[in-house]
């Protein structure tokens, strides 16, 4: 079992030093969230600052919210992100739709969030054909850089509901799963079933994702708060904020759990703000 470290929205000029401590420890992959209306950082600009103080680890939007920007930059961004990393960039896509969390985000930027999994699905398409080489259109030349692979970087996409997961067997190497053990359990069953339906020969890649605050009663108490804050909008912050595993044992079992699923690796997404986290969760393992 793989453990990748998700990085807090707390401080972005720490998370250059996060990194480092990740890569020299048992981590598998970087991940960064993305938000408009929050206060964390950009996740393609911080992956790309972190690209290159690290060798290793790879990078990982989890999940970018596609629908939110230009399809065309995005795929230069992406392309270029993935070359600039020497191919460990793992696009995480999706379109933020849990119980209304991130509409404002889509307000913020003028995009009318009803058309937001077409949108996506017309995304993907546009960019392969980017990546791969293709001129955009009779009048002009081909967008560059082409990335490490020619079909780009792997794809793993968020989803919740039937037809985002229909979506990781049209488009997708894999699924990130959000929450705890048996409810990504139940969800994984749904994913198969797309899964076969689209013919794919191979298994999804899959990537549960775990909100953790180990240490005192301050350090898990701040990370609540954070957590809360982060999720308020979705009217379910306190259910939400339960999740969040704040020991050392705990953090054990839930891993033991998602390996039975199957699941190939697990992102701890640290809300603690202090990087000795990044210590307590390896000593954790």
């Amino acid at each position: 079992m793989k453990v990748g470290l998700g990085l807090p929205p707390h401080d972005p000029l720490s998370l250059i030093d996060w990194a480092r401590r990740a890569e020299a420890g048992p981590f598998s992959t970087l991940g960064a969230l993305d938000r408009v209306v929050f206060h964390n950082p950009d996740p393609l600009i911080t992956l790309a600052t972190l690209a290159g103080a690290t060798t290793r680890i790879r990078l990982q939007t989890e999940v970018l919210l596609a629908p939110l920007r230009n399809t065309v930059l995005l795929a230069k961004q992406v392309a270029s992100l993935d070359r600039m990393s020497g191919g460990r960039f793992v696009l995480g896509l999706g379109v933020g739709n849990y119980r209304g969390i991130r509409y404002d985000d889509y307000r913020v930027v003028g995009i009318d969030r009803h058309t937001r999994g077409r949108r996506l699905d017309e995304q993907v398409a546009e960019m392969r054909r980017i990546w791969n080489g293709e001129a955009y259109d009779g009048h002009t030349g081909p967008i560059g850089p082409q990335p490490t692979c020619p079909n780009g970087p792997e794809i793993l996409f968020g989803a919740f509901h039937p037809p985002a997961l229909a979506r990781i067997a049209r488009w997708g190497a894999g699924y990130l799963a959000a929450g705890p053990p048996k409810y990504v359990g139940f969800l994984l069953k749904e994913l198969l079933g797309y899964w076969r339906e689209a013919g794919r020969p191979d298994a999804p890649r899959v990537v549960a994702h775990c909100y953790v605050a180990l240490g005192c009663e301050d350090v898990v108490e701040d990370a609540r708060a954070t957590l809360t804050n982060y999720y308020d909008y979705t009217g379910e912050a306190d259910r939400i904020v339960e999740y969040m595993i704040t020991t050392p044992q705990g953090l054990r079992t839930a891993i033991g759990q998602y390996a039975d699923l199957g699941v190939d690796e697990v992102m701890c997404y640290c809300w603690g703000r202090n990087v000795d986290q990044i210590d307590r969760i390896a000593d954790a393992l």
